[in-house]
């Protein structure tokens, strides 16, 4: 099967341990266009777990994204460093994301006023992505 590639030069690419599905799941009900574009498997002689996530493509707000469950362990995961910034409309999705992501979480930086923001939110999620939410 021919992997699917994003229309954008350059696409965010999230690498985890058997997680994948179940973080590009989680993202894409957070956003109402989100939409999980292609998902290819390991098979039975493949070098990942069977049924675990080879390589997936989807799409949140019109973004691209690609994600992976990696055959190989790592000492490394994410880290806040590179973080996923969403420019929020309302205060009711600004809440509802930072709840929903915070969930199982860590709030890096909790909602609130802050001097270059009225508000705004810093969290790692459940999978260890660290998102930075900025009310518009």
């Amino acid at each position: 099967m021919a992997i699917a590639t994003s229309p954008q030069k350059i696409t965010t690419f999230l690498m985890f341990e058997g997680r994948a599905e179940e973080a590009m799941r989680f993202y894409t009900s957070l956003f109402d266009d989100g939409e999980v574009l292609s998902v290819d498997r390991y098979g039975p002689d493949q070098d990942g777990l069977e049924g675990t996530v080879r390589h997936a493509l989807f799409s949140l707000s019109g973004q691209s994204f690609m994600c992976i469950d990696s055959p190989a362990r790592h000492a490394f995961g994410f880290t806040p460093s590179v973080s996923l910034y969403v420019r929020c409309d309302t205060e009711e999705e600004i809440d509802r994301l930072f709840g929903e992501l915070a969930e199982g979480g860590q709030e890096l930086m909790p909602l609130g006023s802050y001097g270059f923001s009225t508000r705004f939110g810093w969290v790692n999620d459940r999978f260890g992505v660290s998102w930075q939410l900025n009310l518009g």
